[in-house]
């Protein structure tokens, strides 16, 4: 009996321990038992909650100093909440136009790729046309030669 009740309390210790702490309600001594946050990052924290309630995560990143996604990602595992909203990510960028996906860039550079290797080709056979006029002159040069020293 004595290790089931010794069980409960334990339990309940490590639910308390990772229950979540609201960033706009939390007092000073909770914002520092949040792993990651010390007394200079919850000081900050209370310093900024004094001009405003965070709205959510974007906003507590961007008006708390020296909180990045990174860190917000760790106290947020810890059980800190923005308006009882654990941290999801940075919020998505909104896309440019000129933005095209990744499959889109890989067959522009496919095509690109594809139309590099028809102009070598083509040079490629230019240049052995070339070649060839060039050999079928300097063979009838030597002809002409020939010729030129029978009748001598």
């Amino acid at each position: 009996m004595f290790k089931k009740i010794l069980a409960f309390f334990a339990a309940m210790s490590l639910v308390a321990a990772f229950a979540a702490v609201d960033v706009n309600k939390a007092s000073e001594a909770e914002l520092d038992g949040i792993k990651g946050i010390g007394p200079v990052t919850s000081k900050l924290i209370m310093s900024e909650r004094k001009k405003g309630e965070f709205k959510n995560w974007d906003d507590f990143v961007s008006r708390v100093k020296g909180v990045g996604d990174k860190s917000a990602a760790q106290f947020s595992a810890g059980g800190l909440t923005v308006g009882g909203v654990a941290y999801k990510g940075p919020a998505a960028k909104p896309a440019k136009a000129s933005d095209k996906p990744v499959a889109e860039k890989a067959k522009d550079a496919a095509v690109a790729t594809k139309d590099a290797a028809k102009g070598a080709a083509v040079a490629t056979k230019d240049a052995a046309k070339d070649t060839a006029k060039d050999v079928k002159s300097a063979v009838t040069d030597k002809k002409a030669d020939a010729k030129a020293d029978a009748k001598k």
